[in-house]
């Protein structure tokens, strides 16, 4: 599979992706510190910056369009501007870029709040247009905290095929969840990992901090470590629609980033380390500790030891902002194994 990245950010796509054997055409990526850390980690992947200036980007077939545009505009943060706001219309020119290369496949992600901005219409107005390009297209909410890391993270997420809404259900939907009567459950879901420690392959037990150990569901136990009560509330912008805002906002880059431990004899709070928040959005541990101090060194101009070097003085400031404004990598690993299932059934 052949894709585009829209508002790349740091590809949680293709970290997601990668193991299906999917190929990133190009990404599209104009914020310094994420763009540095695509050419370090995808350093033959062309990077078309702004996204408005789509129709100068060349002709390249593809066969899906990936993005999650800003979702300032569809939050409380942003004041609910909508399509007003400037950055909303990144939605419509999300749309434009989809009639121009005519991808099989769309993927769109947002925050919650998108459902209700403008009294709905705003969201009304994506699905529509994806209508009259010939799209079929299905939409639903998923929780980060049911696909295999600790924290809670709801987000929108349309999928559209050419033609083909059913197709487009089959991704989002398994054939238990659309049965009137299913019985609610908080089990993980098809493809879903059963624990968050699965998602730390290739790290010894006692390298994993303690407030990230736990397994599905299960915050009582008492071994010896200091456990998470419950998910973390962990994103860089938070919806009025999404209903966790008595937890704390880890990751957004104003305030503390830090989460609570609940031990014996009293309640303590910590600053959450980028390795832990790397952790949390299903990321390999330093993926974004990359070669940056007042700016990005290319590899071929230094040697190993020099980049390694200059990586252990990248600031934890820009990693904390790109983790929080990424998508999360299992829930996107997830729908990714959900379109190949539909391609090769």
């Amino acid at each position: 599979m052949r894709y585009l990245s829209a508002c790349s950010g740091i590809e949680a796509a293709s970290v997601a992706w990668h193991p299906l054997g999917w190929e990133p055409v190009a990404f599209s990526e104009i914020e310094p510190f994420p763009s540095a850390v695509l050419a370090h980690h995808y350093p033959t992947v062309p990077n078309l910056g702004d996204m408005t200036k789509f129709q100068e980007w060349p002709d390249e077939p593809v066969e899906l369009l990936v993005g999650g545009t800003p979702c300032q505009s569809f939050s409380v943060a942003g004041l609910r501007k909508g399509l007003a706001d400037p950055r909303g219309n990144l939605m419509l020119t999300f749309l434009a870029i989809a009639q121009r290369h005519r991808p099989r496949w769309i993927v769109w992600e947002n925050v919650p709040g998108v459902l209700s901005s403008n009294g709905g219409r705003d969201f009304g107005t994506l699905l529509g247009a994806l209508g009259e390009l010939g799209y079929g297209w299905a939409y639903r909410v998923l929780d980060a905290q049911f696909f295999g890391v600790a924290q809670r993270r709801r987000r929108v997420f349309v999928v559209g095929h050419i033609r083909d809404w059913q197709r487009a259900a089959q991704v989002l939907f398994e054939r238990e969840s659309v049965r009137r009567d299913t019985p609610p459950s908080r089990e993980a879901r098809e493809g879903a990992t059963a624990g968050t420690t699965r998602c730390f392959a290739g790290s010894r037990q006692s390298d994993v901090a303690a407030t990230l150990e736990t397994t599905a569901h299960d915050y009582s136990r008492a071994d010896g470590f200091n456990m998470v009560a419950q998910p973390i509330g962990f994103g860089a912008q938070m919806s009025n629609p999404q209903t966790d805002m008595d937890l704390m906002q880890t990751l957004n880059a104003k305030n503390p980033m830090a989460v609570a431990q609940p031990i014996a004899a009293a309640m303590q709070v910590r600053r959450l380390t980028p390795v832990e928040c790397e952790r949390l959005q299903g990321f390999p541990d330093n993926y974004t500790r990359i070669p940056w101090k007042f700016g990005y060194w290319p590899a071929d101009k230094h040697s190993p030891e020099v980049l390694e070097t200059i990586a252990g003085q990248c600031p934890d400031g820009p990693r904390y902002k790109a983790l929080g404004n990424s998508m999360a990598v299992p829930v996107m690993r997830w729908i990714g194994q959900r379109i190949e299932k539909v391609e090769n059934p």
